[in-house]
């Protein structure tokens, strides 16, 4: 509405200037150039549906290759999508596995929420515990095998160093859902489902987390507090996209708003992933359905690449 527009703008400018100081005490690229979505999308490219018929899809992931990987987690199955574009099942019995994410040593990571565990998986799909009694949603692997995850139940934020247990390296945030490295894996991005929120926080050298802000908010629906923020994925360019109730909401490396992109169909939209042999589709996974749809960037295989500043 219009009398909203001056005090939105005060916001914005506020927003980006408290943005471009933080972002020089934690080492990320500040670019003064817009990065609005028309440099993302292309013309005659939309949604495709990749496969259907699950009870409800997260986690996709892709390995060295481009392959993705994404979970039925009601079904406790992950299945694969190879470069052909074939679904085949992967895994079986996985525990209510959810979030997925592959490591620099190649090996494919989980969040079993039947199990209350951190798992990962053989290269026939077998299930080795990582670190179980805990509670998990989502997770996040850095190049060096340290494991980030969301803990939604009390509303932290864990760390586990490499041969290490998981320890809370952050807390209060209502209802942590997805988290994300940025590039240079330096610092760490968390979605808050319940509130409008991504928190960021710069990533010490012993793997802890500090400088909470509040670094970008996201755009939500009419009438509501939540934004229904979920699984996150960034490119190669540092923009950040976030699975919401209203579509896949993208920010620029400044935590300027850039624009959403419509969801696939009218339903929930858990997770996102770049994938193919080229990093340039994302996937997401969209309650029963599975969908891709080709962009003009692409995304980064940040366990393995780490971006220097």
């Amino acid at each position: 509405m219009q009398q909203d527009i001056p005090k939105r703008r005060t916001t914005s400018m506020m927003r980006f200037i408290f943005s471009l100081a933080f972002l020089s005490t934690i080492g990320l690229p500040v670019s003064a150039q817009d990065m609005p979505l028309s440099q993302i999308l292309i013309e005659g490219e939309g949604w495709e549906l990749v496969s259907a018929g699950y009870k409800f899809t997260e986690g996709p992931a892709a390995n060295e290759k481009g392959e993705v990987f994404f979970t039925d987690v009601p079904e406790s199955k992950i299945y694969k999508i190879d470069l052909d574009g074939n679904v085949t099942l992967w895994a079986e019995e996985t525990n209510a596995t959810a979030g997925l994410m592959f490591g620099a040593d190649g090996v494919l990571y989980g969040t079993s929420i039947g199990g209350g565990a951190i798992v990962k998986f053989s290269a026939d799909g077998k299930m080795v515990p990582v670190a179980d009694g805990i509670s998990c949603n989502d997770l996040v692997v850095d190049g060096h095998g340290n494991i980030y995850f969301t803990d939604h139940t009390n509303g932290n934020v864990m760390h586990i160093p490499v041969g290490g247990k998981p320890k809370v390296v952050a807390q209060e945030i209502t209802f942590p859902n997805g988290l994300i490295l940025w590039n240079d894996q330096q610092s760490l991005v968390v979605s808050d489902m319940r509130g409008a929120n991504l928190w960021n926080f710069r990533v010490e050298t012993d793997g802890s987390l500090s400088f909470k802000q509040p670094y970008s908010t996201m755009e939500l629906p009419v009438g509501s507090i939540e934004s229904g923020a979920d699984g996150m994925t960034t490119d190669k360019d540092g923009r950040i996209y976030v699975c919401t109730t209203k579509g896949i909401q993208v920010f620029d490396t400044t935590g300027r708003y850039c624009g959403v992109v419509s969801k696939p169909q009218r339903a929930f939209l858990s997770n996102i992933a770049f994938g193919g042999t080229e990093l340039d589709t994302i996937y997401v996974t969209c309650s029963d359905k599975v969908y891709k749809r080709k962009l003009n960037t692409k995304g980064i295989r940040y366990a393995v690449e780490v971006q220097k500043p």
